[in-house]
């Protein structure tokens, strides 16, 4: 990953945690916990692809397993946003930009389920029940449901931030040359000309107008 990309990276997932810890997890509501860590990393991953994703939930994950009050096994929740940051990645958009909010929505919908299930399965594996006697279809669907309403004050800012933290300068400079290129193609695709043949056009209008001109002139002062 570039340094750019590692260094929003940590400030985002950072503060997400904090926020997570201090404020989110502190609301009792019914079933689940609204999840900013995961929504931190789906806007990650939307915009640097399934690699930036899984790196980004692996490093998210492991600092949220380390934090304190953590009461699961160390590495847990580390493979869990691992394996959705890589999931979440392969829906990145092939020009970066989203077309509507509808795939977003339903990738916030199916990671918050994904979560729920895979760390539920990770927890019965190690021998951790907890889901069993909270009730899982209830976990389901209040992740769901608390990560969608949560997801369109995250998602979008997030993913801006990652686009405008990729236009480095050189960046910029390349993106310019080639959006040069690009008006000029479209300028000849439109029209069905070429550049060059548009300004020799230009160039024997003007001759032809100095030509009027100059006969117009030489008719008025012959009378």
């Amino acid at each position: 990953m570039r340094v750019n990309r590692i260094l929003l990276s940590v400030a985002l997932v950072v503060v997400a945690l904090v926020i997570q810890v201090s404020v989110l997890a502190r609301l009792h509501l019914p079933g689940a916990v609204p999840d900013l860590m995961l929504l931190t990393v789906l806007g990650l991953a939307l915009v640097y692809g399934h690699v930036g994703g899984a790196l980004v939930g692996f490093g998210a994950g492991l600092l949220a397993d380390l934090a304190p009050p953590a009461d699961h096994a160390a590495g847990r929740y580390a493979l869990v946003l691992c394996l959705i940051g890589y999931l979440a990645g392969l829906a990145k958009p092939d020009n970066g930009r989203l077309r509507s909010a509808t795939g977003p929505m339903v990738v916030v919908v199916a990671a918050a389920v994904g979560t729920t299930l895979l760390y539920a399965g990770v927890g019965a594996l190690v021998g951790d029940t907890a889901a069993r006697h909270v009730g899982l279809p209830g976990l389901l669907f209040t992740a769901a449901l608390y990560d969608l309403l949560l997801a369109p004050f995250v998602v979008p800012g997030i993913m801006a931030l990652a686009r405008r933290a990729e236009n480095d300068p050189l960046a910029e400079a390349g993106s310019t040359a080639q959006s040069t290129d690009i008006s000029s193609g479209w300028l000849s695709s439109g029209t069905g000309l070429r550049i060059g043949q548009q300004r020799s056009g230009l160039r024997v209008k003007a001759a032809r107008a100095r030509v009027a001109r100059a006969g117009r002139i030489k008719g008025v002062k012959r009378l």
